[in-house]
């Protein structure tokens, strides 16, 4: 039986160089062979990402909350308006700093000092704008008037930011037989301590200037009489 001879290339057999090509490469060689990059899945880097986005801003939220607090005045009892503020009125508290006046605890002291400009409720933050002097009601139309008024003549609770009416008392100098309002709301500016039994304190309240003659003329008579109005709630 005769074979026919096969040509080859380079002297090589066929089989050889079928043995040597990649596609029939198997075992050792085969995972020798350089592997093709894996590709990311996008939908998982992109949950990586706002998974870290989101870290970061809780981070950065729990600081700015942590960092950025202030301390303020809360009010604690009811404070009708033209009421002084007191100290026993007044607690402090944590809250955030969120850009409003409220007024810094360091400051109650002098606060104390002040009145209420409206009606203040329990629970209240209080800011500038809730207070006054009771002198920043001295405009333009009203007067501060000075009394000396004996016991008797004013409340013994009487203090300063109340109100009150101013009342006339009859008198045979002026020839009135009969008591008369001279000042419905008469802001109280001031108010002395009680001196020695039977003396005098001094009183200063203002009115408006329309009525500040009158009732100066009947202060100097020793004929007025300041009666307490409770605030409206």
């Amino acid at each position: 039986m005769r074979i026919r001879p096969t040509s080859t290339r380079g002297g090589q057999s066929p089989a050889a160089t079928s043995a040597e090509s990649p596609a029939t490469l198997s075992g050792l060689d085969a995972r020798r062979l350089p592997a093709s990059p894996r590709r990311r899945r996008p939908d998982l880097a992109a949950l990586a990402a706002l998974l870290i986005l989101g870290g970061t801003a809780a981070t950065i939220t729990l600081i700015l909350n942590g960092s950025a607090r202030v301390s303020a005045i809360r009010i604690t009892q009811h404070v009708t308006a033209g009421q002084q503020l007191s100290r026993a009125g007044m607690e402090e508290v944590r809250i955030a700093d969120t850009g409003i006046d409220y007024l810094p605890w360091a400051q109650h002291v002098s606060y104390t000092q002040r009145l209420a400009r409206v009606t203040l409720l329990p629970g209240t933050l209080l800011t500038t704008q809730m207070t006054a002097m009771a002198s920043e009601e001295l405009i333009p139309g009203k007067a501060r008037v000075g009394l000396a008024l004996k016991p008797g003549q004013s409340p013994a609770e009487l203090q300063r930011g109340q109100r009150v009416q101013v009342i006339s008392l009859p008198g045979q100098d002026t020839g009135d037989h009969n008591s008369t309002v001279l000042a419905r709301s008469a802001l109280v500016d001031s108010v002395s301590e009680p001196g020695t039994r039977g003396s005098s304190r001094l009183v200063n309240v203002i009115v408006d200037a329309a009525l500040s003659p009158r009732i100066a003329a009947y202060a100097s008579n020793g004929q007025i009489v300041l009666a307490y109005l409770p605030a409206t709630h």
